[in-house]
Order: C-alpha cells, then sequence, then structure tokens
C-alpha cells in the first residue's frame, strides 16, 4: 500500500506542473492515468498482461504512435510489476529462489530484443504482438 501512495503522490506531483490553462494536454494526461490504471489492475489480478493493455489503449485512445507505444509499454510495465510482485511477496505468494531463472532469462530476451526494436518494421512487429494476444486468448479461454 506505501509502494502505491508513493506512486500515486508522485503522478499528482507530475500533474499539477501542467499548466492551468492547457486543458487538451490535461485531458491527454488523465488518459494516460486511466490506461495505466488499466495496466496496473490487469499486473496485479493476472500477474502480468498489462501491456496488452497499455500498447492498444496508447495507440487507439491516447493517438501515440505504434513503436512509441509499445517503448513506453515496457517502461511503464516494470514499477508496475515491482509492485505487483511487492505485493505478491508481502502476502506470501511469492518464491524469489523460483523466479530468479526467470529474471535472468527475462533480462537477456528484453536487452535481445531492445537492440533489435529498432531494426524490426512495424508491421512485423504489430502481427507478432497480434500473435502473442490471441495465443493468450486462446490459451486462457482452453484453460477454463
Amino acid at each position: 500500500m506505501i509502494v502505491l501512495f508513493c506512486i500515486f503522490c508522485i503522478s499528482i506531483f507530475f500533474l499539477r506542473k501542467l499548466k492551468a490553462g492547457r486543458r487538451d494536454n490535461m485531458k491527454q494526461q488523465s488518459k494516460y492515468a486511466v490506461t495505466g490504471a488499466l495496466a496496473g489492475a490487469a499486473n496485479g489480478l493476472f500477474g502480468a498482461g498489462g501491456g496488452m493493455f497499455l500498447v492498444p489503449l496508447l495507440t487507439g485512445w491516447c493517438g501515440m504512435e505504434q513503436r512509441r507505444a509499445f517503448a513506453t509499454s515496457v517502461a511503464v510495465i516494470l514499477p508496475l510489476s515491482a509492485v505487483s510482485a511487492v505485493v505478491y511477496w508481502l502476502r506470501g505468494g511469492l518464491e524469489l529462489a523460483a523466479a530468479a531463472p526467470y529474471l535472468l532469462g527475462g533480462a537477456a530476451g528484453g536487452l535481445l530484443a531492445g537492440r533489435l526494436f529498432q531494426r524490426v518494421r512495424m508491421v512485423w512487429l504489430r502481427r507478432v504482438f497480434g500473435l502473442l494476444i490471441l495465443y493468450g486468448g486462446v490459451r486462457a479461454v482452453l484453460l477454463l
């Protein structure tokens, strides 16, 4: 709860820095905040999947360019995942020793993908992302 409160306070601080006369900017910031809340809820409820909400919402609702939305999603998911991990750990649902190998593999994959990101054509990024969402949805339905 303390971590969530700190994130909330930091967000309010940055929102207050906006000039009062810039209502469009405030409206856009509100869209980003709602999008982030949905991603955080997905991350907390499902243990992952916040990026599945972020990229479509950032591009469709917030009007962000696709490549920038992918990069923004990665930057947003890191603190959201950290908050979720702390909550799971405090409630006894996280075994750190079991998570370590995945963390190392994920870091290696993230470094490699980050280096390839600018070289891959946007159409292929969209297709792979769509297939990933489709795979996750089919798998979730079949496991019901």
